[in-house]
């Protein structure tokens, strides 16, 4: 697959086929693509829960989905994902983990388009109940939950003019728009 499909197809899916397990080895090697990635000052803070098909149930209550659509509280039972994968930063290597965890989330999200799933970063976390449902150690931060599957929506990217409204929405057949500033927009000198 050419690298810029890969990057139009890395959106965030929200709705999966649930039933569609990811192996654990699949996980894994996720992770692993995310360890290798560059690290500030090379300190490695960044520590991973995976959450399998086994556990994925306990993640999902302490997750808010998709805040421009406010009448939606998230995918319903049959089109949950798959799997998580939670990234910590470890407080005992460092306490500002600068921009590697954004760094590891599209590491994470791109691996699994190379492989037809998909994902979704989600920063709306109820961390602390979240922590307690996991027994993450105390040292460990939630940063990012990435929620994994085979997507079972259709995202369509939506090129908009200056001034337009930037807000995500769903057409009456669930179709998913994404607005995005044109490229002569957002170029400050040629």
């Amino acid at each position: 697959m050419i690298f810029s499909e890969i990057i139009k197809k890395n959106r965030s899916y929200r709705v999966y086929y649930e039933e569609k397990v990811i192996p654990a080895d699949t996980l894994l090697e996720f992770v692993d693509n995310a360890r290798l990635i560059p690290s500030a000052l090379n300190l490695q803070p960044l520590k991973y829960y995976i959450a399998g098909y086994d556990k994925r149930d306990l993640v999902f209550p302490h997750l808010r989905w998709a805040g421009y659509l406010t009448d939606w509280d998230g995918p319903a039972a049959g089109e949950r994902p798959s799997a998580y994968i939670i990234i910590l930063s470890d407080k005992n290597i460092s306490s500002n983990v600068k921009w590697d965890h954004g760094i590891a989330a599209q590491t994470i999200l791109l691996s699994a388009v190379s492989k037809d799933m998909g994902g979704c970063m989600i920063g709306n976390i109820n961390k602390e109940s979240l922590s307690q449902s996991l027994n993450i150690p105390d040292n460990c931060t939630i940063e990012f939950v990435i929620a994994l599957g085979f997507p079972k929506e259709k995202i369509i990217l939506k090129e908009i003019n200056n001034g337009d409204d930037i807000k995500y929405y769903r057409d009456s057949e669930g179709n998913h728009y994404v607005p995005k500033r044109k490229l002569t927009d957002i170029i400050i000198s040629k």
